[in-house]
């Protein structure tokens, strides 16, 4: 699942090892000693990485070792060093999921990487099926809570202290801080619980009705282990859904991947826009 290489170290059982191992290696290639600032680019977001300043080195993530081939349309496997006003920005340019067989610290080996390269806020994006009436697609939400019904989790097993307390606490897991600096940015920008199931199927209406009944208002296949992950070691968590479909049962048609991701590029630029406004002022 790993390249060979002398600083490829597995993340599945050695998560910090592997983490500063990477970091390492991207201090080596980029040229960058320390990122202030890491942004995860979700399905359809990679254009918006063009928005957001000037890109110092861009390198693949498989050559930081613990970073398998992203497999998953829309998604790249590239990493990012943007320099952006007087801030380091580490972009990831996609994510693995649980979905595609990937063990839960493999999936956040990329916030953990970014934490041990300096990172003390993390932006995450991704796309997601929107439950509320008022939701429109193409409209970005900002995550204020997560319920993670994917029944897993980057802390499974013996804590290691170097990434963070074995009890973390998540009560402000996404930053009131950081929501009301993105308000700044965009006034009108709404806010709504984001519910992370396994996938990769979408979601049945029946399913899409129990998510409703728990307090869900936006659903999508990613960011809650992220989330978990970066709020164990510390970080400030800022993440932003793109509505880029109603849920199953909410809408009229069918869901397709390929949807998902042409509402994506026809964000991109503005989402992109966005996510470097609000960078610029963290």
């Amino acid at each position: 699942m790993t390249p060979a290489g002398p600083s490829h170290v597995d993340p599945t059982d050695h998560p910090f090892d592997a983490a500063a191992a990477s970091a390492a290696r991207l201090a080596e290639l980029t040229g960058v000693d320390h990122h202030d600032v890491a942004v995860v680019l979700g399905s359809g977001w990679k254009p918006a990485a063009d928005r957001m300043g000037e890109v110092v080195a861009e390198i693949p993530m498989t050559e930081l070792g613990g970073f398998p081939e992203a497999s998953v349309a829309g998604h790249g496997s590239t990493v990012r060093s943007i320099r952006s006003g007087d801030r380091n920005v580490l972009a990831f340019m996609g994510r693995v999921h649980l979905y595609e067989g990937h063990h839960p610290n493999v999936v956040a080996h990329g916030v953990r990487t970014a934490v041990r390269a300096g990172a003390r806020v993390v932006v995450l994006t991704n796309a997601a099926g929107g439950l509320r009436p008022d939701m429109t697609v193409g409209q970005p939400v900002l995550i204020s809570d997560h319920i993670n019904l994917t029944g897993r989790t980057p802390l499974l097993g013996t804590n290691d202290d170097r990434l963070g307390p074995r009890f973390p606490d998540l009560t402000d897991a996404y930053s009131p801080r950081l929501r009301d600096l993105a308000r700044t940015v965009e006034p009108t920008l709404a806010e709504a619980v984001y519910m992370g199931l396994l996938g990769p199927a979408y979601e049945t209406p029946a399913e899409v009705r129990m998510v409703a009944a728990l307090g869900g208002e936006l659903v999508g296949m990613s960011t809650v282990l992220e989330t978990i992950a970066a709020a164990h070691a510390g970080a400030e968590v800022l993440a932003l859904s793109l509505v880029t479909n109603l849920a199953a049962g909410l809408g009229q048609e069918a869901l397709d991947h390929e949807d998902v991701l042409a509402v994506a590029a026809t964000s991109a630029e503005r989402m992109g826009t966005l996510i470097a406004d609000v960078v610029g002022k963290i």
